[in-house]
């Protein structure tokens, strides 16, 4: 049972800063595009931290969006292994008894 709530507990955090990761990418495109503001790239790097780096991996190929600007690229592998590290740490913690 706590093996399926850890799950889930991982799963639903990735899949939801995903679909922004994605919704803020085809978002930044699309202005970028029409010469509208921009979304910062800062922001987009937040979202991949806080576990959306599966949903703007995706972004990226979907809509050849900041796949050639190489110091984006870099500090975007920067933030996944960040998320790495942060998820083992969470992982790795010793489990406190109730109470």
């Amino acid at each position: 049972v706590a093996l399926g709530e850890l799950r889930l507990a991982i799963f639903l955090p990735y899949a939801v800063f995903s679909l922004i990761a994605v919704a803020a990418y085809r978002r930044d495109k699309v202005a970028a595009q029409e010469g509208r503001w921009r979304t910062p790239e800062a922001t987009l790097h937040l979202l991949a931290l806080l576990g959306g780096w599966p949903g703007a991996l995706l972004a990226q190929q979907l809509y050849h969006h900041k796949t050639r600007k190489p110091s984006f690229r870099f500090v975007f592998w920067l933030t996944v292994l960040g998320n790495f590290g942060a998820l083992g740490w969470l992982v790795l913690q010793p489990a406190v008894p109730p109470g």
